[in-house]
């Protein structure tokens, strides 16, 4: 088998920082050129129907795992969480998610957090970002919303707590070429709710009125593979979109063929899974 080719941007720093300032450069064009309609304005009045919610532990504790990237990750979602909570997204806006929290850095109150960079897990200025993004993701696509931009890296980061959740984590986004947005094509406004609270970070999405559907993920086929020297998590991921009064699936559609590299100890992939 061929030896696969490195990106430049994998050879040495400094092609990466040239790499992602030409990304922003361009994305900030292709907006101003298209004309994007971003959502910007927040309410304190709750729209009153819940349409999906979501929590997770903020501090994750483990083999390899360091705790003060965890305690700073924490800060940097919080941190993040005030610049969207209770944005409204009217019909026909889009949400953005750099267009929101903007530039990530010391002078803006970013810590180190843990961050993943050419598939490896490093320490890096706001790291933790994409568990924002992947809870955002979540509430999305249990919504009608349409999803516009998303990125996945690997979602095999840490051995699975308990039962096994698709997109328990996965979304990836840089400042500000690798974005995560979607788009309100519903008749009404929605509303996005993303804060902390002891030490979890919560979710919700909310509607004017109720939508005549309810949404599910199903994984089928998730396993382990040893590919080469490496493992990866294996799987396709389904988003099921059912009746509201009588649960009839009325649509499945594929959301992700994964194929994750295991970025834990493999001594903790658990045997039964593997194939």
């Amino acid at each position: 088998m061929a030896k696969k080719r490195k990106l430049l941007s994998e050879v040495h720093p400094v092609f990466y920082t040239l790499a992602t300032k030409k990304g922003i450069i361009k994305r900030n064009l292709d907006d101003l050129f298209q004309r994007k309609k971003f959502s910007q304005v927040r309410s304190n009045d709750l729209l009153p129907n819940i349409v999906s919610q979501n929590s997770s532990n903020l501090i994750k504790t483990g083999k390899g795992i360091d705790p003060v990237l965890q305690e700073n990750k924490a800060y940097n979602i919080e941190l993040a969480s005030s610049k969207i909570d209770k944005l409204i997204i009217r019909p026909g806006e889009e949400f953005s998610f750099w267009n929101l929290v903007g530039k990530i850095n010391r002078k803006n109150g970013y810590r180190d957090g843990r961050v993943i960079i050419n598939n490896k897990i490093q320490a890096g200025t706001g790291g933790g970002l994409c568990n924002l993004a992947n809870t955002i993701h979540l509430l999305v696509l249990h919504s009608p919303l349409t999803i516009t931009e998303f990125h996945n890296h690997s979602d095999a980061l840490a051995p699975d707590p308990g039962e096994r959740k698709p997109f328990a984590t996965g979304t990836s986004i840089s400042y500000n070429y690798v974005d995560y947005r979607f788009k309100n094509e519903t008749d009404q406004n929605i509303q996005l709710r993303v804060w902390c609270e002891n030490k979890k970070l919560l979710g919700e999405l909310r509607s004017e009125k109720v939508f005549p559907w309810t949404y599910q993920l199903v994984e089928e086929n998730h396993h382990f593979a040893k590919e080469g020297e490496k493992y990866y998590r294996i799987s396709t991921i389904y988003k099921e979109t059912q009746n509201r009064e009588n649960s009839e699936v009325l649509k499945k559609e594929l959301i992700l063929n994964n194929h994750s590299e295991v970025l834990f100890d493999y001594d903790l992939i658990p045997k039964e899974l593997i194939r």
